[in-house]
């Protein structure tokens, strides 16, 4: 393999490693927010229990998904540096705003969260908590914007000629709010949101199952369906509106997402199959007309193909429709599993159906099988460019990184990505198995109620 194939091989292998982590908090953080409320709305004591668990499996999760991300932003300047060099001036600037408003916000409070406990006030506790969500929300915002531009640049002249050439702002909130930035930013947080509350769905059932901490377990289900039923349905909102957003700045991808090679009215949407890039064909099944219908309107509007883009041009065909129909299919499927469960929980059957409930159990994966496939295609949909129509990918590669060291530094990430891997598992279950401490039904230190309240 050439150096080019090999730092794109390793940019994927660590970035979608990292991207297991912050999903997990940013939709931990989300139920930790609802949980922390609820307990002081109610003082039922188990939700004061709730928060105690689950801000503890947040915790892990921050921890291993700040350890994994540093990686990313080394691998910018040794084997993209081209790249960073030309898109510096904008690119830097998102990430610094996210080490500014996100990071700092996030890691600030975070102490307060997780030490405070028995040092400050309800209130106060409940507010660290809401920064701290806050903060890996911002987070998300500012990986998306430059993400975003990438896809649908905005907000920018090119200084220089030829190597010496680079983007520079002209107009920084349109940078922010570039064609795609909006529509991708929702769809993102709705994975993030789905990937926590299934978690929780997960280890809540896993609990009902073996008859372990039922109120807990009850509780904890209870709030975990709701969040993901209503981020499921989100989910599939969001998804069409960037889809739409695709057919308008990107047509060569979404051309690619449905292996449609003719620009043509009438375009049918595909549900599963498989592209033969030789013959231009689309082995599977499909709908006549409804790609028309959700990409314009209107059954009848002509969409992009394939063929309006010279061969050098165009992304890989086969693996943007598998990557973009293995991200729908996972999204619809969360859709029913948590309307399926919240159903029967509403009824007050759920609890009987044990085929249900491992299910449920399962449905863990879901969401982050989504996200990573929902990211491949974005990134596969969006090639040869790494910068859209103006910075190809073999372009924006360092000019003295070589293949062995590439190679090298792979197999080392996949070694030690492998050993956090295990000792996440590990944590992770460790914490699964000794499940809530009773003692946490009774809140103590500054957020123990007064005697008067407690009576």
């Amino acid at each position: 393999m050439d150096v080019l194939i090999l730092s794109r091989i390793q940019f994927a292998l660590t970035t979608a490693f990292h991207y297991l982590y912050p999903v997990l908090s940013i939709g931990l953080g989300v139920i930790l927010v609802l949980v922390e409320g609820l307990w002081l709305k109610t003082n039922r004591p188990i939700y004061h229990q709730m928060a105690r668990f689950w801000t503890k499996v947040f915790a892990l999760t921050f921890a291993i998904g700040v350890a994994t991300g540093i990686v990313l932003e080394f691998e910018f300047g040794t084997n993209w540096a081209t790249y960073s060099r030309y898109v510096g001036d904008i690119f830097g600037s998102a990430l610094a705003a996210e080490g500014i408003f996100a990071f700092f916000l996030e890691s600030g409070f975070l102490a307060v969260l997780l030490f405070g406990w028995d040092k400050v006030g309800r209130k106060m506790h409940f507010f660290a908590t809401c920064m701290v969500c806050l903060g890996a929300h911002f987070s998300a915002v500012w990986i998306v914007v430059a993400n975003s531009w990438m896809q649908t640049p905005a907000g920018f002249h090119i200084v220089g000629e030829g190597m010496k050439a680079r983007a520079e702002i002209t107009d920084f909130w349109a940078v922010v709010f570039n064609p795609s930035s909006m529509d991708r930013l929702f769809h993102v947080l709705c994975g993030a949101w789905q990937a926590g509350a299934f978690l929780v769905v997960s280890v809540s059932a896993w609990y009902l199952l073996k008859g372990l901490h039922r109120e807990f377990a009850r509780s904890s289900l209870r709030v975990g369906l709701s969040v993901a039923l209503v981020a499921s349905v989100l989910q599939v909102v969001s998804g069409h509106d960037s889809a739409v957003g695709v057919a308008k700045n990107q047509p060569e991808k979404l051309a690619a997402f449905e292996g449609l090679y003719a620009t043509t009215t009438h375009a049918p949407l595909n549900l599963f199959g498989w592209v033969d890039d030789r013959s231009e064909k689309v082995t599977g099944v499909a709908i006549p007309g409804m790609l028309s219908w959700l990409a314009h309107g209107d059954v009848s509007a002509p969409v992009t193909g394939l063929s309006e883009f010279k061969p050098a041009d165009r992304p890989p065909v086969n693996l943007s429709f598998q990557f973009f129909h293995i991200m729908v299919a996972v999204g619809f499927g969360l859709v029913a599993v948590a309307a399926l469960g919240f159903l029967y929980f509403w009824r007050g059957s759920l609890f009987e159906k044990r085929w249900l409930l491992w299910v449920l159990v399962l449905s863990v994966v879901g969401p982050e099988i989504g996200n990573q496939a929902g990211w491949f295609a974005a990134e596969v949909g969006r090639q040869p460019w790494i910068v859209y129509h103006l910075l190809r990918t073999s372009e924006g590669l360092s000019k003295v990184v070589q293949a062995n060291t590439v190679l090298s530094s792979i197999i080392l990430f996949t070694v030690v990505y492998l050993l956090l891997f295990a000792v996440f598992l590990y944590l992770l279950n460790d914490k699964i198995q000794h499940g809530p401490d009773s003692a946490d039904l009774t809140p103590s230190g500054k957020l123990a109620l007064p005697n008067r309240e407690n009576s």
